[in-house]
């Protein structure tokens, strides 16, 4: 299995080309699993559950449909983005179980940081408490999961919010749920470097996944 970050922000019609072709030499036989680390400009990408109403400002950022479960997510600048590009049929073809595996990924990396993390069986995603002031909590979001499978080969994956602008949360009803807020490790105080974040990534993922290797393909 591969590991590779992109250094510069990739755009989403050259990061779905990139993992269409990845899918299909996986499956084939002639490349080996990846783990693709980005950052996107700001945009908004459509899942397959996708409901119109949701989308508050449509002319504030571009949307792209595609193919990943889910609703509305939106991507930009301080969010790490991770797709996870595994042959399933090696690992059990169970894809509730895979699902549940990339909720422990990013449960367990946020408690390295020592955020008290859940996952629900009633809405994907990962979940913790945000003060709102006068020692009330509120739930928000600070991380998202959106997967396609494909032949048995997953893409698209996950992303969790570093420091994005969360203003940039306000032009859609983030994955459909009106009724609970979107937060992020800067809004919550913690500040950590992307690498340093990338680093307790990669020690976690390693943990629910195996070994990964440093790769040296020519991704952007």
């Amino acid at each position: 299995m591969n590991w590779a970050v992109s250094t510069q922000p990739v755009s989403y019609p050259d990061a779905v080309c990139i993992m269409e072709q990845r899918v299909a030499a996986i499956y084939a036989g002639d490349a080996s699993e990846l783990v693709w680390l980005l950052q996107h400009p700001p945009l908004i990408t459509a899942g397959t559950s996708s409901k119109p109403a949701d989308l508050l400002e449509a002319e504030r950022f571009e949307v792209f449909e595609t193919g990943r479960g889910g609703q509305f997510t939106y991507h930009g600048p301080g969010q790490r983005v991770v797709y996870v590009m595994l042959n399933l049929a090696n690992r059990g073809k169970d894809v509730r179980r895979f699902v549940r595996q990339l909720e422990q990924w990013l449960i367990s990396s946020l408690g390295r940081v020592a955020l008290d993390a859940r996952r629900y069986d009633d809405r994907v995603g990962v979940w913790v408490d945000r003060p709102t002031g006068a020692g009330a909590m509120s739930e928000a979001k600070i991380a998202a999961i959106g997967i396609r499978v494909r032949r048995w080969v997953s893409f698209h994956g996950i992303s969790i919010n570093v420091c994005p602008d969360l203003s940039h949360f306000d032009a859609i009803v983030p994955c459909g749920l009106p009724d609970h807020g979107v937060t992020s490790l800067h809004d919550l105080g913690i500040s950590l470097p992307m690498r340093d974040v990338d680093v307790i990534l990669r020690d976690e993922f390693v943990k629910q996944f195996g070994p990964a290797q440093t790769s040296s393909a020519p991704l952007p």
